[in-house]
C-alpha cells in the first residue's frame, strides 16, 4: 500500500519538498520520519532508492570503510554526506576530495600535506585533507582514478592509521573514516592491473552502489517536482509545472547523466521559460528526439505485418538502449547483448546509429 504524506508533516528547513511525497508503508525498521530526518537532500520512493537508504541508515554509525559505486551523477557525494551527518563523527569535519580532477603530482599534497620547501613554490608547510578531516570522515570520490603510487599510501592510512607529510619525516596519525567512491568496475580494474588488490578488499568493507535513474524511473516526479521549486526560488521564476507530454518524454528518456542531467535540465527549463507550463517543445532536442528511437510493440492488422522488419527494428531499439544504458561504451553494449564487439560495431554502421549530441 502507498501512502502520502503531507507537505504539514514534512520536517523544519523541508519546504521545497514536493507535495504528496510518497513513500512504501512498510519499510522494515526503517521509519518514514527516518527518512526525512537522515537524508532531507535525497529524493526518491523507489524499491532501490529505498534499500539504499536502509543500507546507509544500517551502516553510518559504525565507523567501517565504505566504498559507493554508481555512475556519474547518481548521488555518491550526497550519500556520503548522509552518512557523515548520521555517524558518530558527524560534529567533526566532512572533507571531500575528487581525486580524478586533481593532476598525479599535486594529488598527494593535497591529501597528505607539505612542509616548507617540500617542492619549488613550497614556501610554508601545509596540512592534507587528511590531518583537515582529523575525527572526522574523508570522502575520496573517483578513487579509481588514483596512481599506483598513491594507492599504496591510502592503503598504509587504512592499515596502520599514519602517514607523512610531503618532505616530512615525521609521522602523523590519522583518526579518519573513510568512504570512497568510484564509476568504475574496480574489481575489472584489479583484473587488468590498474588497481592494488590489497587496497580493494580494504575498502570494499561495506560496498553500496547507487542505482542509475534509468532504473528508478518512478523518482523521476518527485526529483522534478523538487528540482522546479527549488530553481523557480534560485532564479525568481513562475513555473507552474510541467504537462503530461512533456512529462511522458521525460519518462521514456534514459537519463546516461543521471539525477544531475535532471537536475540541470529543469534548471535550464525554468530560466529560459520564466513562467508558465513546460511543454514537449520546451525540452532539449534529445529528449524530444528519444521518442524517435523507442519502438513500440508491433501490431498485426488485417493487412499483416512484414516480419523481417519488425525484427530489424526491434534490434535496432535493442541496440540502441544498450549503448544508452553504458554511455556509449561499445565494450560494455556488447557484454549486455552478449556479441563480440565487432559485431556490435557492424550492426550500429548498418543501423546508422549515432550518438546524439546535447
Amino acid at each position: 500500500m502507498l501512502k502520502s504524506v503531507s507537505e504539514n508533516s514534512t520536517p523544519e528547513g523541508q519546504d521545497l519538498m514536493p507535495e504528496n511525497y510518497i513513500f512504501k508503508e512498510s519499510l522494515g525498521s526503517l521509519e518514514r520520519t527516518d527518512i526525512y530526518s537522515a537524508f532531507n537532500d535525497i529524493i526518491g520512493c523507489s524499491d532501490k532508492i529505498i534499500e539504499v537508504f536502509s543500507i546507509v541508515k544500517k551502516v553510518a554509525d559504525c565507523d567501517c570503510t565504505i566504498i559507493i559505486n554508481g555512475e556519474t551523477g547518481t548521488g555518491k557525494g550526497l550519500i556520503a554526506k548522509a552518512i557523515h551527518r548520521n555517524s558518530l563523527r558527524k560534529n567533526k569535519p566532512f572533507i571531500s576530495i575528487n581525486c580524478g580532477a586533481i593532476p598525479e603530482n599535486l594529488l598527494e599534497s593535497e591529501l597528505f600535506g607539505h612542509t616548507k620547501g617540500a617542492f619549488t613554490g613550497a614556501s610554508a608547510s601545509r596540512p592534507g585533507k587528511f590531518q583537515q578531516a582529523s575525527g572526522g570522515t574523508i570522502f575520496l570520490d573517483e578513487i579509481g582514478d588514483m596512481s599506483h603510487d598513491l594507492q599504496v599510501k591510502v592503503l598504509r592510512v587504512l592499515e596502520e592509521g599514519e602517514f607523512e607529510q610531503v618532505g616530512g619525516t615525521k609521522t602523523i596519525k590519522a583518526d579518519v573514516r573513510i568512504i570512497s567512491a568510484t564509476h568504475r568496475d574496480l574489481d575489472e580494474e584489479v583484473q587488468k592491473g590498474n588497481f592494488r588488490e590489497d587496497l580493494f578488499y580494504r575498502l570494499f568493507v561495506i560496498p553500496l552502489t547507487l542505482p542509475p535513474l534509468r532504473e528508478r524511473k518512478s523518482d523521476i516526479p518527485l526529483l522534478t517536482s523538487y528540482f522546479l521549486k527549488e530553481s523557480n526560488l534560485k532564479n525568481k521564476r513562475e513555473i507552474e509545472g510541467i504537462s503530461d507530454e512533456a512529462k511522458k518524454l521525460m519518462m521514456r528518456y534514459l537519463w546516461p547523466g543521471n539525477v544531475r542531467e535532471l537536475k540541470n535540465i529543469v534548471e535550464r527549463l525554468v530560466v529560459l521559460k520564466g513562467k508558465g507550463v513546460i511543454l514537449p517543445e520546451d525540452l532539449p532536442g534529445r529528449l524530444k528526439s528519444w521518442k524517435l528511437h523507442t519502438t513500440q510493440e508491433p501490431e498485426i492488422t488485417e493487412k499483416g505485418i512484414c516480419l523481417s522488419s519488425a525484427v530489424t527494428e526491434y534490434e535496432k531499439a535493442l541496440i540502441l538502449k544498450s549503448l544508452e544504458k553504458t554511455e556509449w561504451v561499445k565494450n560494455k553494449a556488447a557484454k549486455l547483448l552478449h556479441l563480440n564487439r565487432t559485431t556490435l560495431v557492424e550492426k550500429i554502421k548498418r543501423h546508422h546509429l549515432q550518438q546524439m549530441s546535447a
